[in-house]
């Protein structure tokens, strides 16, 4: 019993140390626009452009290295949620910012980072990170309506279309491609029982599929 209680000793030190040390956010060193506006938001200066810096990603040689880590970020991903079955909060930390260290647009990651800090009471880091979350989430919903494919929401990322479904707690009945009045995921989806439509404008999803080499 001592042995494993050792073991286990050992193993939360060696799990704590990690977090500390990697819990810091990578900017990726290609000195381009989207790299230039990480800095910017990481320095505190949130009030920027955010649908311009969610654009910025698809022309950074950083979203193909994103495509190429995908298996990482979703690993990353997954234990993330893992450690928030046990209010694991500084290494939650540290995966969220090693997932943005590979896409700072992910608004999973601000949100739960966002929620880590909260947690912990770092009030200012919470703020920062809600301010970018919501940054994000406004640069797409605030750009149309979503009733129809010509005022479709502007989405570079199919994971963007599912986070914003699951803030309005909507599940997925349909998905499908239109092409009138725009190139739109048609989203057919059921919320508190009843049946709604979104639309999410998706013209820049496939640049980013093309700049990706994925077609």
């Amino acid at each position: 019993m001592k042995k494993i209680a050792s073991l286990i000793f050992t193993y939360l030190i060696c799990l704590c140390a990690f977090a500390q040390q990697s819990a810091r956010i990578v900017i990726p060193d290609f000195k381009d626009k989207y790299c230039e506006y990480i800095k910017k938001l990481e320095a505190g200066q949130t009030d920027i452009d955010y649908q311009d810096f969610r654009f910025s990603f698809i022309e950074s040689e950083q979203f193909k290295k994103a495509n190429e880590q995908k298996t990482a970020f979703d690993s990353l991903k997954t234990a993330m949620y893992n450690r928030m079955e046990e209010d694991d909060y500084p290494v939650i930390i540290s995966l969220t910012k090693q997932m943005l260290s590979i896409d700072y647009t992910s608004m999973l990651a601000h949100k739960i980072l966002r929620q880590a800090y909260e947690r912990t009471g770092d009030t200012s880091n919470a703020a920062k990170y809600k301010t970018i979350q919501f940054g994000l989430l406004n640069s797409i919903v605030k750009k149309g309506d979503g009733k129809s494919c010509a005022t479709g929401w502007p989405v570079i990322q199919i994971s963007e279309e599912y986070f914003i479904l699951g803030i309005l707690d909507a599940k997925v009945i349909k998905q499908s491609l239109h092409t009138t009045g725009g190139t739109c995921d048609k989203m057919e989806v059921k919320v508190d029982g009843e049946k709604e439509t979104y639309y999410f404008d998706v013209i820049k999803v496939f640049e980013g599929y093309k700049k990706a080499g994925l077609f």
